[in-house]
Parts: structure tokens; C-alpha cells; sequence
């Protein structure tokens, strides 16, 4: 197909926030996984540069450019991160075997309810009775989360397997 000048190229056949995992090598996968890692970081921090973001996170600023441009913006000639986005990623939580469930996110507000939970869930584990109290009979993503303290207690060794690492970076450890 040629491409005319002047003239924007339609995209057929879907979403352009649904970046499929399937079409990446496994190079591209981690890095666009580090590419949200980049948004977050701004995202809690919106006095940290496009360019510090990315360092911080191993992977060059072009390539959150290339993965993630309906996020970004430029303003005053700064890049700066939109408040969300609809990008898919899939994170993992504990199960009531204290094993990996996938938790297909469709959106930064599900990535950041399964970061919270797991936060939760590890202060939790260190003596704070009441951090899993605000997630009883929730889900994410129609994945029900684990809260019953007798569950808990007795997954907790499954648990310290459970690497935080595999949780968000698609399960390979």
C-alpha cells in the first residue's frame, strides 16, 4: 500500500490502545512493560521528566514514545503523562493457593487497584490486621481477590514464593 503525503493512515481492524502481546518479541514485550512502568512513575511523580522516567527504568524514551504516544504530551516543551490509560496488561495476583493468577487489566485504574492490593496484602503479612479491610468481596478485572485472614494464613508460604517481580512482569521468574 502506498502512503500518500499529507495524508494520516487509517488503522483497521480494532483499538489502537490494544497493543497485543502475541504480535511482540519478547525483547519488545519487556520493554513496553517498562514503558508502563515509566507512566506510573510519572504519573506519581509529575515533576519527573519523560527522560529521567525512562532512565530510571532501563528503557529509552523513544520507545515509550513509540508504545505509548496517545499517553504522552507536550507541553511547554516537556513531555507530561495523561491522568490514565486504557493500555492492556496483564499482572498477576495470589490465588486462595497462594499460586499466580493472571488479572487482565484494561486500564492504568486496574494496574493501580492490583499494585495497591499487593501493597495491602504485604502489610498484611508484616502485622497490620486492618490494610486488607477496604478489599473484602472486591475484584479487579472480575478477579476476586483474597482477604480472608485464616486463607492468608494459610497460603502465607505459597506466599514467599510469590515474587512481586513475576507480578508485574507477565510471570516469567
Amino acid at each position: 500500500m502506498k502512503k500518500r503525503p499529507g495524508r494520516k493512515r487509517q488503522r483497521h481492524g480494532g483499538n489502537s490502545h490494544s497493543l497485543l502481546k502475541l504480535h511482540l518479541g519478547q525483547k519488545s514485550e519487556l520493554a513496553r512493560d517498562r514503558g508502563l512502568h515509566v507512566l506510573a512513575a510519572m504519573r506519581r511523580d509529575p515533576n519527573l521528566s519523560l527522560s529521567r522516567a525512562a532512565k530510571l527504568e532501563g528503557v529509552k524514551p523513544e520507545t515509550v514514545k513509540k508504545h505509548f504516544s496517545s499517553s504522552l504530551r507536550k507541553v511547554a516543551g516537556k513531555f507530561t503523562v495523561t491522568k490514565s490509560d486504557r493500555y492492556a496488561a496483564t499482572l498477576y495476583v495470589p490465588d486462595v493457593h497462594g499460586n499466580p493468577v493472571p488479572l487482565p487489566t484494561r486500564s492504568s485504574k486496574e494496574r493501580r487497584q492490583a499494585s495497591n492490593y499487593l501493597r495491602d496484602l504485604g502489610r498484611y503479612l508484616r502485622g497490620q490486621k486492618n490494610a486488607l479491610a477496604k478489599w473484602h468481596g472486591k475484584k479487579i478485572a472480575g478477579v476476586e481477590l483474597v482477604t480472608a485472614g485464616r486463607t492468608i494464613v494459610a497460603i502465607e508460604p505459597a506466599l514467599s514464593e510469590f515474587s512481586l517481580y513475576r507480578a508485574f512482569s507477565g510471570g516469567g521468574a
